[in-house]
């Protein structure tokens, strides 16, 4: 099976690919998709979207995970995230694949073991699990985390079950 995990963004929208061959795991490709600041926001959204199809159209996964948005401080910074994400979604279901959601603590628990990690250890423990030779983008590494914790079936190292919980104020409840 192959994955593609999306780590939106509306500045930056990392993306990457694995395969998934029982509980082996190899990596095809990750990136990012760049927004101009100064262009409109439907704009951004168009590139999100348009990008994200090339990317599928060109690697063909089977299956699509998306980090989802937390709140922020600031609302409107949320909002803004949310519509990138709602691009990344929308590239995905236009292609007719299913999309997983995971929040970015169930993302860390999967493949850290520890929901609160720090990017570098994402980035650092994406490359071991991947063997890759070096180590990947901030965004890059979100996203095949994403993708990495979609083909563990969210559960991962950790093991976090999460079936009956929600997510309030970051924390499972």
């Amino acid at each position: 099976m192959r994955i593609l995990g999306i780590d939106p963004g509306l500045r930056s929208t990392g993306f990457g690919i694995i395969d998934q061959d029982g509980q082996q795991l190899s990596y095809v490709a990750s990136g990012c998709i760049r927004t101009l600041s100064d262009e409109s926001l439907p704009g951004r959204l168009k590139v999100i979207l348009d990008s994200l199809g090339v990317v599928i159209a060109q690697h063909k996964p089977d299956q699509v995970a998306v980090e989802k948005v937390f709140v922020n401080v600031n609302p409107q910074s949320t909002l803004l995230l949310g519509q990138a994400r709602g691009a990344a979604i929308c590239a995905a279901v236009l292609a007719d694949l299913s999309v997983g959601e995971y929040t970015a603590l169930q993302v860390k628990q999967s493949v850290v073991g520890n929901g609160h990690a720090e990017k570098e250890q994402v980035q650092l423990m994406v490359q071991r699990l991947l063997k890759l030779s070096g180590t990947p983008s901030p965004d890059a590494a979100d996203a095949l985390a994403c993708a990495i914790c979609h083909a563990h079936g969210g559960q991962g190292l950790g093991a976090l079950a999460t079936k009956g919980f929600r997510v309030r104020g970051g924390r499972l409840v």
